[in-house]
Parts: C-alpha cells; structure tokens; sequence
C-alpha cells in the first residue's frame, strides 16, 4: 500500500481537493456562503447526499459566524459524542463554551419521574441555566421537539443545529423546528430526512467555528496548535 500522507493537515487539505473535484464531477453545485459546512459533512460521513439534505435558513452561516465571534455562547449538545467532537481550541478562541447534560443524575431523575427523555429535559435545564446559547442535536428527535416547544413559548436561543438520525419523530421534528426558526428569525441548520447523527452535528459546528475564526485552513490550524502546545491537534 503507498500512502500519501501522514500528517494531519496534509490529510485534510487533500481530502478537501478529492470533495471539490467530485463536486465538480457530480455537477453539484453548493451556495458559496454554505461551502465550507457542506465540505466538512461530507468529510466526514463521505455522503454526497447531504449536498441536496442540509437546510440552511437565510444567512444561517453567516449569521451563526458572527453570533460565535461575539462570544460567550454555550452550546448545548444532546449527546457527549457531539460534544467529544466539537473543537475544543476554536471554542476558547472563541469565548464560548460546550455542555451536555445527557449523564447528569437529576436530568435522568427527572426524564423518569416525567416519562419523557433524558434529551428533552437537557434542553430544558440548558435554556434556564443560560442566556446565549446554540444548540447541537445529532442524535435525539426529542431534543428538537423539546426546542420547538420552549421557542413557541418565547424561547430565542441564538441559533439551532437539527441533525437527528432515525426513524420515529425524526423528519416531523426537523421539519417543525426548521419552520419556527424561519418564523423567528434565528439562524439554523437542518438535515431533511432521516440522515444525521452527533458526528454531523459536530462537524457543522466546527466548519462555523473555523469559519468564525479564519481557520478553514487545516495548515493554519495544525501550526497554530503546534505554536500554543496547550491541545492535541
């Protein structure tokens, strides 16, 4: 087996290549604003269909940017595979923060005592507990349908990634939160249809945080790491 590359950031920027000229290949046409957020879901899942799937409300990229460069929001992931994945140095670059409370004892009492999911009630506590917040669901359908109904009662949270995977709830509740997002105004992403997952969720948010933070550029990401020596790359 003959190898090309080993390092990381070589990796990556080739991979990018392969994703553009088979976009090229396909004919797919991608926005530009919304180019970076698809790349990376593809790189990650290696599913091109996600081209045609991944809603975007108007603006949402842009938009979702400049709310990351302001800083100070909590994002809310429904599963710790998500949050596992989210980039742990844009975050600080950022001023932002990352929680999940899907393992937390009280979240899990009180998913029992109501008969509902452990999701939906994370959504809930993380709306109480903070004022600017976006939220990342890859996994639970319920957490979406959690969110819908906090936004129908006033909630405004600075934007929504709706990626769930699956099969009950799971069209219905995408659809539903993408409309009230479009209603309100606030930025947000969806995956149509049953595709999704935490590593999708993951993956859009750290296109927007490199994006917000001018590191696209998987060389200029790996140099900085290096240069500041505090994480891994």
């Amino acid at each position: 087996m003959k190898t090309k590359h080993i390092l990381p950031a070589d990796i990556e920027k080739t991979s990018m290549e392969i994703i553009e000229q088979e976009l090229l290949e396909r004919k797919i046409s991608v926005p530009e604003e919304n180019r970076a957020v698809v790349k990376r879901v593809i790189h990650t899942t290696a599913d091109f269909e996600y081209t045609d799937n991944l809603r975007f409300t108007e603006g949402a990229t842009g938009k979702i940017a400049a709310k990351l460069r302001e800083g100070g929001i909590m994002l809310v992931t429904d599963t710790n595979m998500a949050l596992s994945g989210v980039s742990k140095p844009s975050l600080k670059k950022l001023g932002c923060g990352a929680v999940c409370f899907m393992a937390d004892a009280e979240v899990a009492e009180e998913a029992r005592e109501r008969q509902t999911t452990r999701a939906a009630v994370s959504m809930e506590r993380a709306a109480k507990k903070y004022d600017k917040i976006g939220f990342v669901v890859g996994n639970a359908p319920t957490a979406l349908m959690s969110i819908s109904s906090m936004m129908k009662d006033g909630l405004r949270p600075d934007f929504i990634i709706g990626v769930p995977v699956g099969f009950v709830n799971v069209v219905e509740s995408k659809e539903e939160v993408l409309e009230l997002a479009e209603k309100y105004g606030i930025p947000a992403i969806v995956a149509a249809g049953r595709k999704g997952g935490s590593n999708v969720a993951a993956a859009i948010m750290n296109a927007l945080m490199y994006e917000a933070t001018d590191m696209l550029d998987p060389q200029k990401r790996y140099e900085t790491v290096k240069q500041t020596a505090k994480v891994q790359y």
